[in-house]
């Protein structure tokens, strides 16, 4: 009977032990696509790195680290030669060589119909050379002294294995064979999916066996699974569910100053006939009110960001007119957030010919940030104020996106997050919309200024790293004279775990299981 006993206990002890193995993420992020190379959006490139690696890395405070290159130099202001990690295998058994960062940087340019390519990161590559099979030397056309940091956002493939495969070959899982500290298992982007341990990985073993990778869009419904222990740790806590987890002695909030900073994208791309605006008794308009700059800075005027970030994101955000945060590489003290000033805003409409306003459609997502179909409804109400009479029509992410990439719409909820310099943002966000050199690569709005492209892209080239912020700082100030965009607040990034899982948070949002450890 003792022995009995003592192998149900046994059992038990084991299979609560398998048990701790297995972490379960409820993440908020819908994942539009599981080749890592199609779309670049935060919860895409999540999923991409417990599978796939990178020449370089970034560490919760978005600090540059190695990765599948263990060192890097620029040899003269045109070239940069980077040092490889010797030993590495994909999860196949192929060996890890310069071949296959040639081949993944000569597949993104062919990737189709993405609605945010990855090409903005390998602006300025001429070419590359491979000098032996751990050393790659990449030429640029101009001096590019981001590099190493620009290529922290691209996973390396095998150019054996994906020789061939497609996007849906990656969507279907059957593609998806890395480098990465995990294995994938089975189920895809919309069902979940489930992960095992790369125990052959170069890095530091990931603690847990195994991974079960879910999203919950629904801010309530990801709460709720933490509470009821479906899910071990969430991300992008809702805003109004923040204080009840926070006293739960069960759980552990998690928050850190992120690098996203949420602005709303205005259309520069028609300058007759809009969509989405008409006149303020709803008939059409011939001529575009948002290619007016008095227009666009009434709109600005309007805005009360101090209350958009203590009110309606409940304090989990910080008003801001620029791509960084306080005391981050690049941001600018003296570009402050305007406080809200409805009279001026109102006397540079009737300056502009629109003394009796207009009507405009706000668009925007409901279900990928904290908060923000809250966060458009409260704009929408503070732009009627000044007589720009505005519906809010908020939707689920993936139509809203692939939409706004089309640039269907007047006014939207757009956003960058930023990979620790203000440069990348800048140029994919503002820099006139150019495939072939891959600028404006999520400019949806099609701004175009060449005062702007020419003063960034000096900017982005300067070596001198003082130099080059205060260049990066200028252009700011300059560029916000013409309001290109209407910069809100910069996001902080909340989680909520079990007491039994440790995680520090990051500063780029991103929700790593090979970063999460059981609490000692």
């Amino acid at each position: 009977m003792m022995t009995r006993t003592l192998l149900v206990f046994a059992s038990l002890l084991m299979s609560g032990a398998a048990s701790a193995q297995n972490l379960k993420m409820g993440l908020g992020g819908q994942i539009t696509s599981l080749d890592p190379h199609y779309h670049s959006a935060s919860p895409n490139a999540a999923f991409s790195y417990t599978i796939f690696d990178r020449l370089t890395g970034t560490d919760e405070n978005a600090r540059l680290q190695p990765a599948l290159a263990t060192s890097w130099k620029m040899i003269d202001p045109l070239t940069w030669e980077f040092k490889l990690r010797e030993g590495v295998k994909f999860h196949n058994g192929e060996d890890f060589t310069a071949e296959d960062v040639v081949f993944t940087f000569e597949r993104i340019p062919k990737v189709t119909n993405s609605p945010g390519p990855y090409t903005s990161y390998l602006r300025g590559i001429e070419r590359t050379e491979i000098v032996d099979p751990l050393t790659l030397r990449i030429r640029t056309s101009e001096p590019v002294p981001t590099l190493p940091l620009m290529l922290q956002r691209i996973t390396i493939l095998d150019s054996k294995t994906h020789a061939n495969v497609t996007t849906e070959d990656f969507n279907s899982g059957k593609a998806l064979i890395g480098t990465g500290p995990f294995k994938y298992v089975s189920g895809s982007s919309i069902s979940g999916v489930k992960l095992a341990r790369n125990d052959q990985h170069w890095g530091e073993k990931a603690a847990w066996e195994t991974v079960d990778y879910r999203v919950v869009a629904n801010n309530a419904a990801r709460t709720a699974a933490l509470l009821s222990g479906d899910v071990d740790m969430i991300d992008q806590v809702s805003s109004a569910d923040v204080p009840r987890l926070s006293t739960n002695n069960a759980f552990e909030v998690v928050n850190a100053t992120g690098l996203r900073l949420m602005y709303i994208n205005l259309d520069h791309s028609r300058k007759e006939n809009p969509v989405f605006i008409t006149d303020a008794s709803g008939k059409p308009l011939a001529k575009n009110p948002l290619t007016d700059v008095r227009v666009r800075q009434a709109l600005s005027l309007a805005i009360d960001r101090k209350a958009l970030a203590e009110r309606v994101m409940d304090g989990l955000a910080v008003p801001s007119m620029q791509f960084m945060p306080p005391d981050t590489y690049g941001y600018a003290a003296d570009i402050a957030a305007p406080a809200a000033d409805p009279a001026k805003a109102r006397a540079l409409l009737a300056e502009a010919g629109y003394p009796q306003g207009f009507q405009i459609t706000l668009h925007g997502s409901n279900d990928r940030f904290p908060n923000d179909a809250r966060v458009l409804q409260a704009i929408g109400q503070m732009w009627t104020r000044i007589g720009v009479k505005t519906n809010v029509d908020a939707m689920p992410y993936g139509p809203f996106q692939s939409r706004a990439s089309k640039q269907e719409f007047a006014a939207f909820l757009g956003t960058w997050g930023s990979a620790g310099e203000p440069g990348i943002g800048m140029t994919n966000t503002l820099a006139t919309f150019d495939k072939e050199k891959g600028t404006g690569s999520i400019n949806r709005g099609r701004y175009s200024n060449p005062a702007y492209d020419v003063a960034l892209a000096a900017a982005v080239s300067e070596i001198d790293d003082t130099k080059r912020e205060q260049a990066f700082q200028q252009v700011m100030r300059d560029v916000l004279n013409d309001m290109p965009i209407l910069p809100l607040y910069i996001q902080k990034n909340t989680w909520a775990l079990k007491k039994s899982i440790a995680f520090k948070g990051r500063a780029d949002e991103l929700t790593l299981p090979q970063e999460a450890k059981p609490s000692p």
